[in-house]
């Protein structure tokens, strides 16, 4: 029941879509070309649902968010599953020691206020860009910010420095920009001022949205907006490939319960130790009618077979799955129960090496019956299906023998 119930939700979500709730808190930088929209319309190009709302007053920043009644008040009105934050765009490039007092705290005020109102909901910090020549009215007082690149450069440390403190996600809009700069340097990203976004750089923005807060790639999409298609695959392309192939730089998902473990087999004892993280419940199924809910349990198996033994993990806010076979061999049988169970993709193939009269059952989680002979043959072939849990039983003289098995 629960293999196929995870199975039915996932091929569910891929038919559907995705559906995400959003509330975007920043300035002008996400209010041109409304950020929020565009990133709507990527994602309803592909059979996803973004449902938003935003409070963008120009020139704010966190410390004005922090104590804006429109911004908190937007924060308590949904359980958001993502609010994405955005600094004023100077700001987190000054030097770290005046980042660390006019930055840092309130965005742990903003994180601390989100995290109140909804414990599930995650923040993301929506890394910017440097401006097209650098910031030069800082330049003399602190020159990395002469360039773009030192700007840049700074943005991103700082972002990144957000979201470790916090332990919340980067949208790392900056990153994609600066790919784009390097390699695609024909593709006007910014408006006439060097600061804010073109269309073009609002649409690579919300690519780069898109990816990280779905987790799936732009690529493809037939929204453009108003940028020429070949313009518009070649910012779809750099969104994903800055976000999907580097997933942990930007901490996507580090807060969900990851579910992994490694075993160790003595004899037909089986110890199990959880590897994945952000987990406080462990549900383990061994594949023989035993469960566990210690984290790092031990379990010895009576009979010789292979099992496949499943582990569910989840924190307050998310779950997670992990199947994996062990087989057991080498302990002895009773004599009037010895056969060999083979398991195909399509087929079980069982091979007795008595000759006895003897019940044979095979019935699904939800107790179902679907097989039942008895026989005395040597030799039995039984169909079964995929993606299905199943247990097959051999009664034989008063003795029974029941094997829990999983066909993929």
């Amino acid at each position: 029941m629960r293999y196929l119930t995870i199975f039915l939700l996932f091929a569910q979500a891929a038919f559907y879509g995705q559906t995400r709730t959003v509330l975007f808190l920043g300035n002008s930088y996400t209010a041109a070309n409304s950020l929020p929209q565009l990133t709507s319309s990527i994602a309803l190009s592909f059979g996803d649902t973004l449902i938003w709302d935003n409070n963008n007053p120009g020139g704010y920043t966190f410390e004005l968010h922090s104590t804006n009644a429109n911004s908190l008040s937007k924060i308590n009105a949904a359980s958001w599953d993502f609010v994405v934050l955005q600094e004023q765009s100077q700001i987190p490039s000054f030097p770290p020691s005046q980042v660390a007092s006019d930055c840092f705290p309130y965005a742990s005020i903003l994180v601390d206020s989100i995290k109140s109102a909804n414990p599930c909901a995650e923040p993301v910090f929506f890394m910017t860009w440097g401006r097209e020549n650098g910031d030069q009215n800082n330049c003399v007082n602190y020159p990395p910010l002469c360039t773009y690149g030192g700007m840049q450069a700074r943005l991103r440390e700082s972002y990144i420095q957000m979201s470790q403190d916090n332990l919340c996600t980067v949208s790392p809009v900056g990153a994609a920009w600066k790919y784009v700069r390097d390699n695609h340097p024909s593709i006007g990203l910014y408006s006439n001022d060097g600061s804010h976004p073109s269309i073009y750089g609002s649409y690579l923005a919300a690519c780069v949205h898109y990816a990280t807060l779905f987790k799936e790639s732009p690529v493809g999409s037939p929204f453009t907006s108003t940028i020429g298609n070949a313009d518009a695959l070649a910012l779809q392309q750099a969104a994903s490939l800055i976000v999907l192939d580097s997933l942990e730089n930007w901490r996507i998902d580090a807060n969900l319960s990851q579910s992994s473990f490694t075993y160790q087999l003595n004899g037909n004892s089986a110890t199990f130790d959880f590897t994945g993280s952000n987990s406080f419940f462990f549900d383990w199924d061994f594949g023989d009618s035993n469960y566990s809910n210690d984290e790092n349990p031990t379990h010895e198996y009576l009979n010789n077979g292979t099992y496949y033994i499943s582990l569910i993990t989840s924190n307050n806010c998310s779950a997670d799955t992990t199947i994996e076979s062990i087989t057991i061999s080498g302990l002895g049988l009773n004599e009037n129960l010895s056969f060999d169970f083979i398991q195909h993709p399509d087929f079980l193939k069982i091979n007795f090496k008595t000759s006895a009269k003897r019940v044979l059952s095979l019935v699904d989680l939800q107790g179902r019956l679907l097989y039942k002979k008895t026989s005395s043959d040597n030799q039995l072939q039984i169909p079964i299906d995929h993606n299905k849990m199943y247990i097959f039983s051999v009664n034989e003289g008063g003795k029974a023998k029941n094997i829990k098995f999983f066909n993929p």
